[in-house]
């Protein structure tokens, strides 16, 4: 399966949970090693975004910190704290969907892997599915207006 069905199927999961719709799956040699959705609300952890959640059950299901060789695919931008834990973990890639202007830190904000304070900075490609992940996200902030 593509990961990003993987990672729009763990949004959409959040989402019914009442958190924000976001999913990251990562994925080795082809492998997916781990899924997961936004859980902040629900586990009481400001730190329960999606792709802290996803690094730390690879890192367990692999034994060790670091993905060197893994691929991050994420349905949002990564805010500066994944980014950070991103090239903590030196992920190889990392593929997002739809851009964060407000909160995102690879393209907008601090630009964290551009910084020269980062070690690990691994390739980026962005906008795939991203009217998609955009939709998800609009209708999620709407119906929690409505």
């Amino acid at each position: 399966m593509d990961p990003f069905d993987l990672a729009f199927a763990a949004a959409r999961e959040a989402a019914d949970l009442g958190e924000v719709p976001v999913g990251a799956v990562l994925v080795r040699d082809g492998a997916v090693i781990a899924t997961a959705g936004n859980r902040p609300r629900a586990l009481r952890d400001p730190t329960a975004h999606a792709e802290i959640l996803a690094i730390r059950a690879a890192c367990a299901a692999l034994g060790d910190e670091r993905l060197s060789g893994c691929d991050l695919y994420v349905t949002l931008e990564p805010c500066p704290m994944c980014a950070g834990a991103i090239s903590f973990a030196r992920i190889r890639r990392l593929y997002y969907a739809a851009s964060d202007p407000k909160g995102g830190g690879v393209e907008h904000g601090p630009r964290v892997f551009n910084q020269p304070t980062c070690h690990h900075a691994p390739e980026v490609y962005s906008g795939f599915r991203e009217r998609e992940a955009a939709a998800l996200l609009r209708g999620f902030f709407a119906g929690r207006r409505a």
